[in-house]
């Protein structure tokens, strides 16, 4: 098969070192077209279909990701079909052979999560199925029902049933022994937590347990609980107690590495809560710092919360970063450029045209369209009159002259988008939507609802 490659000068040689490796091992020919442009990216459907020649024998043609808009025209100059590409093009494996990038391996983990849903009692069962639903589709092992102090709650029993009727693997949180009794009979196979205070009890439940400090800040009484339990034949971990900052957060990591030590072959767990819902950050950071911590140490389950707002995606959050760390630490590599999907308040890279490849753009240009960018603090405006530069999206608004609404609403929009970007450091591209991680929301570009007649 004869592919066609359209690029633009600078990205040729990149383009021709990732075809002849990927053509070799596919068994296609490669044909590289270089259009009269410095960067690809700056390429419409229409100014390529003027200036491409089609060669004999071709039977696919491929553009560069970031041309977008019809592609008709091109497709009945071309007589073959028409697609575009990766807007990376080390992508390209990917898109013409579903082949992943050069991570053999990558996905696997050892870290089991356990997700607790807050204040239970307080909530309806349909509140609780809906949350333990939301979930495990967000990674999620074990769902914790979480109980709150104070009298026993008839509903532990049944609201275990429920949620394991439903396929889950559930623990249950509380130090009420009724509670965990009820929870036990009805399938909950982890209790969270024991210590001096009911370990007797752990006797009687017959499923596994965590051990915890009978002391705050402290290990006195975990080796005891852990005797105890051994003695007795009740599967345990061990959760030396992740403190937050200020309340000695540094000595509590030290008690996990202290633990490990003491205790080699103890399965351990880490509640990450103390520090992604007390602390004014959000919580991607932390919960991936915290993870690569526990993949280093032997920590094999971390339960983590989503109540704070900040902390609202941490199920999410731990499932990519115990994927990233365990390739991280597995390969001895550094967690870098591995997997982009918790970096999500700026971008991995920021891609630059520059004043003088805009203004060649815009001088290029024969119709009243307008191309938006934004880079290095400044928003660009350019079509056939030329090229609009400004710091304010306002001054730049008024200065395009548009009378109409939709068009105004349109552009408007987009200026939002592109003001985002600059402040937090995105990249920008009209049409298309900013980049966040793995919270990305695909969007529908405006001209492509229009070619599809379609209405709001």
């Amino acid at each position: 098969m004869k592919l066609l490659f359209v690029t633009g000068r600078l990205a040729e040689p990149a383009l021709r070192a990732v075809l002849d490796d990927l053509a070799r091992r596919h068994g296609f020919e490669p044909v590289v077209t270089v259009l009269p442009i410095s960067v690809a990216a700056l390429m419409t459907p229409a100014w390529v279909a003027r200036h491409l020649q089609i060669p004999e024998g071709v039977e696919r043609v491929i553009l560069p990701g970031h041309c977008r808009g019809d592609l008709s025209a091109l497709e009945g100059k071309a007589g073959v079909p028409v697609e575009l590409g990766p807007e990376d093009l080390r992508d390209l494996p990917r898109h013409l052979a579903g082949e992943e990038p050069s991570r053999p391996g990558y996905g696997a983990h050892d870290i089991e999560i356990i997700a607790e849903i807050n204040h239970a009692p307080r909530l309806s069962l349909n509140e609780i199925l809906a949350i333990a639903q939301r979930y495990r589709e967000e990674g999620a092992d074990v769902i914790d029902v979480g109980c709150d102090p104070g009298d026993r709650w008839s509903g532990a029993g049944p609201t275990v049933a429920a949620l394991k009727k439903r396929g889950f693997r559930v623990s249950i949180d509380s130090f009420h022994p009724d509670e965990v009794a009820d929870a036990v009979a009805a399938g909950a196979e982890l209790v969270l937590s024991v210590n001096a205070a009911n370990r007797a009890q752990a006797a009687h439940w017959d499923v596994e347990v965590v051990a915890i400090p009978d002391e705050p800040h402290s290990l006195v009484g975990l080796r005891e609980t852990s005797r105890f339990l051994t003695s007795r034949g009740v599967a345990h971990r061990l959760d030396p107690v992740l403190d937050p900052i200020g309340f000695g957060f540094a000595a509590s990591l030290g008690r996990y590495l202290e633990v490990r030590a003491l205790l080699p072959e103890r399965p351990l767990m880490m509640g990450v809560g103390n520090l992604t819902e007390l602390t004014d950050v959000d919580s991607a950071g932390v919960n991936t710092l915290l993870v690569g911590f526990c993949q280093e140490t032997g920590v094999r389950s971390v339960l983590t919360t989503e109540v704070i707002n900040w902390a609202r995606s941490s199920v999410r959050e731990i499932d990519l970063a115990r994927r990233l760390m365990h390739y991280a630490v597995t390969h001895r590599l550094p967690p870098k450029r591995l997997d982009a999907r918790l970096i999500m308040l700026r971008d991995p890279r920021l891609r630059r045209f520059g004043r003088d490849t805009l203004e060649e753009l815009a001088a290029r240009i024969k119709d009243p369209n307008w191309r938006l960018f934004a880079e290095d603090g400044y928003l660009y405006a350019l079509n056939n009159r030329g090229l609009v530069v400004d710091e304010d999206p306002f001054r730049l608004f008024d200065r395009l002259g548009i009378d109409d609404p939709s068009h105004a609403f349109y552009l408007g929009y987009e200026l939002a988008k592109a003001t985002t970007a600059l402040t937090l450091g995105k990249d920008y591209r009209q049409d298309q939507a900013l980049d966040w991680g793995h919270l990305t929301v695909p969007e529908v570009s405006h001209r492509d609802r229009k070619q599809r007649g379609e209405t709001p």
